[in-house]
């Protein structure tokens, strides 16, 4: 057996003996999703002196999985969540008391307070479960608007139409002529079915679909080997409004959300390392802008002001303008 195989299986088999009891009663953990996003969870378990991690597993709004399946003896269950790089700057607070070992792919990690190479802290946040009549333990996944599944579901889709270009503000979660009109032409742009929507593979139809390029509005597209991360402001002919940033993976495509009908707009792109620093080539940075001067924040951002930057905690960022208002426009980030 390779050498990585026997080491997954010895990781594999540590975590179980910290998360199964040998009990045959089953209290299997379940997670699920009642946020707009996608999300990609992984979770921690504290058992006396031994800390292990799991992840990632992928949830769709209004969706429940799995996590788990045995009887837990763990003293705590800690979560982890991250929405898709597709919504630009994670939504999800990134707090939690305890800083625990992840990796950027699907993952195991027996021990997860000392972290290795290709692993990386995160914060994860101790939950309690809540127990149903079966005994299955549910955690779950909420934002402020406290969505049942149906809202959560509904939300969830206007907000991946909202990134695809389609104006269905506010993303709340609740049916009209709004939203109906923004799936319906959704779907044709696509050339998908109705009945595609009820279809438990839709939302995976919707990302790739925002992660293509589009011949409507303005699509980002990462022809390099690095990580771009990429900010959009929009001109209404009165305000002035930045905002991001907008991870885009390499080989990916994004649709920046861009609501209404601007008179302009304009982009900024850079290439970041694994620690967000921005990649040089011969001591140059490699990015994609222009000469406009727009409010850019090194965290993320949205400014509806874009006079002097500085004094106001924004730094002076030099944007391309990008003519979108007669087809779609796709912007490819290439190495010179």
């Amino acid at each position: 057996m390779p050498l990585t195989s026997r080491l997954f299986l010895a990781l594999s088999t540590i975590l179980l003996t910290l998360l199964v009891a040998a009990s045959p009663a089953r209290a299997d953990l379940k997670l699920c999703n009642r946020m707009s996003y996608v999300v990609e969870a992984a979770i921690g378990i504290d058992d006396k002196a031994a800390t292990a991690t799991r992840g990632w597993f992928r949830l769709d709004p209004a969706a429940c999985r799995v996590v788990l399946q045995g009887a837990l003896t763990a003293d705590r269950i800690l979560l982890h969540a991250r929405a898709l790089s597709l919504y630009g700057a994670s939504p999800i607070a990134e707090n939690g008391n305890d800083q625990l070992c992840v990796a950027a792919d699907n993952f195991v990690i027996a021990a997860a307070r000392q972290c290795r190479t290709g692993q990386t802290p995160a914060p994860f946040t101790q939950v309690t479960p809540t127990k149903t009549d079966d005994g299955t333990l549910i955690a779950y996944l909420a934002e402020s608007a406290e969505y049942d599944d149906e809202q959560a579901r509904l939300a969830g889709i206007q907000r991946l139409l909202g990134i695809a270009g389609y104006d269905v503000s506010p993303i709340d979660g609740v049916d009209g002529p709004k939203t109906q009109g923004a799936l319906a032409a959704f779907l044709k742009s696509r050339s998908l079915a109705s009945d595609i929507v009820s279809q438990p593979t839709f939302f995976a139809t919707m990302v790739d679909a925002v992660q293509t390029p589009s011949p409507n509005g303005l699509t980002w597209c990462n022809d390099t080997p690095h990580k771009v991360m990429a900010a959009v402001a929009t001109d209404d002919g009165r305000t002035v409004v930045s905002r991001g940033w907008y991870r885009i993976d390499p080989g990916k495509c994004l649709h920046p959300d861009i609501t209404g009908q601007p008179k302009k707009v304009y982009s900024f792109a850079e290439a970041v390392d694994a620690d967000n620093r921005t990649i040089k080539l011969k001591d140059k940075p490699l990015n994609w802008g222009g000469l406009v001067q727009l409010c850019t924040r090194e965290n993320k951002f949205e400014s509806s002001e874009q006079g002097d930057c500085p004094s106001r905690g924004f730094t002076a960022t030099g944007f391309t303008a990008v003519d979108i208002t007669r087809s779609g426009k796709t912007l490819r980030f290439a190495l010179p």
